[in-house]
């Protein structure tokens, strides 16, 4: 062909690929994460500067106070006196067993650890996706286990009898906050679908229980259904404190759920309701495999936030005279032999861990449980 003979005799075409180079090693490894990260434009890196400097002032008088000039072991607050003592976790250990328990015998206390051993296994068999069984495990959760909680903790088939006065600490937080749990979201969801409804009469009935509830603090809820609800029923109708407590907090954070969840329907378009009509689903049909796991994707982050919000909501029983973690931690504050000037922060920075390890817990697995049923296409 014309050209060839002209054509530059240095000249060649590549038949082998050449080797990948390696990135550059300011863009990986733990070099690449501080660049990407924390110093990636000028004010990014007065911001970490400034944060770095923050935590240099703040973690060793902090480090200091709570662990090396900590107090660890004692029979009563007498160590823990003097000037330049840390936290008395000596306090922490000898109120343990009630900071858990509260006023539970401490002979029957094997039943509170059975029945959190139960919703343990059950929880971590529901939560871990590989694990199968689901509906089988929901229906425990749901159904077999609070019946056997309810015997094991009351006292019930020749077991010793076990007031609910007498419950305290963490496993009134945890009885609360797991009543409310269980019971908020399925009513949330029969709120928010009554409100959406083109019936008038459950329509109005949701809007109106949705903004009484909202509309009114916890604390008077608590305070109505303890000392004003005992007023109007007969001499000889009562109710045990506990449960008023439970039904006015599962009542109020029903109301919270069902606006989370109707936003997660309005979050739908309007196609997948027409697609499920076509497919000659009937409404519940549709909303039970089409609308509603859609809505519940899209509501993750706020319907955890409610559980977290309902999580240390728990605290305000105290005012009825309920003393869950919090109330235990408060009222053991006044024991004569414990009290010093470190006893009230040490008793406070417990129970704050415990309410972290609890609500953090809960947003992690909420973030994991985001990426998973995410199928969007992210860029």
């Amino acid at each position: 062909m014309p050209g060839i003979e002209n054509a530059n005799p240095f000249s060649y075409v590549a038949t082998d690929m050449h080797p990948q180079l390696s990135p550059p090693a300011t863009e990986t490894g733990v070099l690449g994460w501080f660049k990407q990260n924390l110093f990636a434009t000028p004010r990014d890196t007065v911001l970490s500067i400034l944060v770095l400097l923050f935590f240099i002032w703040l973690l060793p008088p902090t480090i200091n106070w709570l662990f090396i000039k900590a107090v660890w072991s004692g029979e009563d607050g007498s160590a823990c006196q003097g000037a330049g003592v840390g936290a008395c976790w000596a306090f922490v250990d000898a109120k343990f067993g009630q900071f858990i328990y509260g006023r539970y015998p401490l002979e029957e206390r094997w039943r509170v650890d059975l029945s959190g051993l139960l919703l343990i296994i059950g929880l971590v068999m529901i939560a871990i996706p590989r694990i199968p069984y689901k509906r089988e495990t929901a229906i425990y959760l749901l159904v077999a286990f609070p019946i056997i909680a309810f015997i094991l903790l009351t006292g019930q088939l020749g077991l010793e009898p076990v007031e609910t006065s007498r419950w305290g600490g963490l496993l009134v937080t945890l009885v609360v906050a797991i009543v409310g749990i269980v019971v908020s979201f399925p009513l949330g969801i029969l709120l928010a679908l009554g409100r959406r409804s083109e019936l008038p009469i459950i329509r109005t009935f949701s809007v109106i229980f949705i903004e009484f509830w909202r509309g009114v603090p916890l604390i008077t809820v608590l305070f109505m259904s303890s000392v004003m609800l005992p007023l109007f029923l007969p001499a000889d109708v009562s109710f045990d404190k506990l449960l008023r407590a439970l039904i006015g907090v599962a009542l109020f954070s029903s109301a919270y759920m069902a606006e989370v969840i109707r936003g997660g329907l309005q979050a739908i378009p309007k196609g997948q309701y027409e697609a499920a009509s076509a497919m000659g689903l009937t409404f519940w049909q549709g909303t039970r495999l089409v609308t509603m796991p859609q809505a519940l994707t899209l509501v993750i982050p706020g319907i955890v936030n409610t559980f977290i919000g309902l999580f240390k909501d728990t605290s305000l029983v105290l005012i009825i005279g309920i003393f869950d973690l919090l109330g235990i931690v408060q009222q053991n504050f006044t024991d004569a032999k414990w009290i010093t000037p470190v006893t009230p922060a040490t008793g406070l920075i417990f129970a704050a861990f415990v309410y972290f390890l609890f609500c953090f817990g809960m947003s992690r697995y909420s973030a994991y449980m985001e990426r998973r049923l995410d199928t969007g296409h992210k860029h």
